[in-house]
């Protein structure tokens, strides 16, 4: 197989991810609380393109297989926690988070599983019992991980600590988690993160604005831009593999009649 078709292949199934992972960001970008995301790569002959336990250069030895690139691997997705905007709204359920931390909310799946997420879109809203729920109808939990229920009758008012009060009275602390090391989260859905193994909690200094959301941290025109840097590098690659095509069939067609 001639080495450039692999190489160029890589390189468009590597932009076909990165254009992936930049149109889902475009679709989030009026999506509150969104934290947009990247792709990364790495180079073949630094992580697969070795030999290993040939003989021709001896069992106990890994050495490089010549000098030519083979291509590119995909790497890892990572999120961009830069805090988005606040846009006002005026409606007391409308929670912003300013500094780092998560909201803490009750998830339950479709099998009826119950499980903690944790999210930055503030945007709850009250239920026909009187519990502060997301538009999905998840609970979102204080700081003793319980419902939060008030009286929807009452004028309700949450300070920048979280607590929530009626007639002067505060009747919740909403939670507000953080965690040491951000790798160790999870991406569940488009704003819910869960935590894996090694994750580990600590405090959070982030402060609620009631009556403002955090917008999306997605920049359209930056992100318009690598979509242009992407387009280009996918059919540069492609011109690779239509040239190395017009070169095997010269010399299929004509030079092997020779």
């Amino acid at each position: 197989m001639v080495k450039g078709l692999y190489t160029a292949y890589t390189g468009m199934i590597n932009e076909q991810n990165r254009m992936d992972v930049l149109s889902n960001n475009m679709a989030n970008v009026t999506t509150v609380g969104y934290k947009k995301e990247g792709a990364t790569s790495q180079s073949f002959d630094e992580v697969l393109d070795l030999k290993i336990k040939d003989s021709t250069v001896g069992y106990n030895l890994v050495t490089r297989e010549g000098y030519n690139s083979r291509g590119v691997k995909i790497g890892e997705n990572y999120v961009d926690w830069t805090q988005g905007g606040f846009r006002i709204t005026g409606n007391t359920y409308d929670l912003a988070l300013g500094g780092n931390g998560f909201f803490a909310v009750e998830f339950t799946n479709k099998a009826g599983e119950v499980s903690t997420k944790y999210t930055r879109a503030g945007e709850f809203q009250l239920d026909n019992q009187g519990y502060i729920v997301t538009h999905e109808g998840d609970y979102l939990l204080d700081t003793n991980g319980r419902h939060i229920k008030i009286d929807p009758l009452k004028e309700t008012t949450i300070d920048r600590d979280g607590r929530v009060m009626q007639d002067g009275r505060t009747l919740a602390t909403i939670q507000v988690q953080d965690f040491e090391n951000y790798d160790y989260l999870e991406k569940y859905g488009e704003t819910y993160y869960q935590p894996i193994e090694g994750a580990k909690f600590k405090t959070a200094d982030g402060q609620i604005y009631s009556g403002y959301l955090e917008a999306s941290n997605v920049n359209t025109v930056s992100e318009m831009v690598n979509l242009i840097t992407i387009s280009r590098q996918y059919e540069s690659n492609q011109k690779v593999i239509q040239t190395i095509d017009s070169t095997l069939e010269k010399a299929v067609n004509q030079v092997g009649k020779v």
